[in-house]
């Protein structure tokens, strides 16, 4: 019992720290590929000294480590458009984008997988349209750039983790990470020439190199791991509901650290109900439906 209280405690700062990933994107200066690019710099290099993944990569076939490169780079990808909606509009806009994401999961898993497709999914995921259009309702228009690129976020977001979820099994989810995180970084490295060319800022600057470790450091790696001790311990249900929490605590802490609130009215928070209020059913739907599949 002491396990599993410590393991959803575990659970809900790494959930924490994900959210304040967003509030961190604000904060540094950079452009969003830069950003990027250093964050996964930074975390690349802490799971090489933390875990001892690259002697057993050998062990992998080839053929898988392209396929785990190829989702590195839609990593990079949604990362980029991730920090690129924080930049465009702001972190709150771009958390509630990124709730939609069990609507694309939804859509895309049955066929990715070779699934069935459950009737409650599709009922949810169309119930969080509305949600997004009173959202976009209450923002300015210099703000649905934002808006797109967390659409478009999410949907990499989905994409990768129901790919993720189709070759989990066939290695170390260390090994996968270490995998996927460096050739993210590879693949923003080939871009960088292209990037830099319109005169954007490389280097950090001042308080970016603080507000830079502590996304990579204590936002990734160590959330990460906090998360891979807790779910060896609770449900994958309460797993799926605690994570759900990330965006309720992204918009909260935007609204305290960054005043977020002063750039949006009304009809933001009530598209913003709408949508959190589907992806917090979809669990507790599913496990009712499990649950009378058994009985019956």
């Amino acid at each position: 019992m002491a396990e599993v209280r410590k393991a959803y405690l575990q659970l809900h700062i790494a959930v924490l720290l994900y959210g304040f990933t967003a509030i961190l994107g604000d904060l540094i200066s950079l452009s969003a590929p830069v950003l990027v690019w250093w964050r996964v710099f930074f975390t690349s290099l802490s799971f090489f000294f933390l875990f001892p993944v690259f002697a057993r990569l050998k062990a992998l076939p080839r053929g898988l480590i392209w396929r785990f490169m190829g989702i590195g780079v839609l990593i990079a990808l949604h990362w980029i458009t991730f920090f690129g909606s924080i930049k465009y509009a702001n972190p709150s806009v771009c958390l509630v984008c990124m709730a939609t994401t069990s609507f694309f999961t939804a859509i895309l898993e049955p066929s990715l997988l070779r699934q069935k497709h459950k009737w409650y999914e599709f009922v949810l995921g169309l119930l969080i349209i509305p949600g997004m259009i009173l959202v976009v309702r209450g923002l300015q228009i210099d703000m649905w750039v934002g808006v797109l690129l967390g659409l478009v976020s999410a949907f990499l977001a989905s994409l990768f983790s129901i790919l993720n979820k189709k070759y989990i099994h066939r290695a170390d989810p260390q090994e996968i990470t270490f995998v996927e995180l460096g050739s993210a970084w590879l693949f923003i490295s080939l871009l960088l020439p292209f990037i830099l060319r319109g005169n954007v800022a490389f280097l950090p600057e001042g308080m970016d190199w603080a507000y830079l470790l502590v996304l990579s450091l204590l936002c990734t790696t160590f959330a990460y791991v906090l998360s891979l001790k807790a779910l060896k311990h609770i449900s994958a249900f309460a797993a799926t509901l605690t994570i759900n929490l990330e965006p309720v605590y992204g918009i909260l802490l935007a609204f305290f650290f960054l005043n977020d609130a002063q750039e949006l009215d009304h009809n933001f928070y009530l598209g913003c109900l709408v949508i959190l209020l589907s992806v917090f059913a979809y669990p507790v739907i599913q496990k009712r439906i499990n649950r009378k599949k058994s009985i019956s």
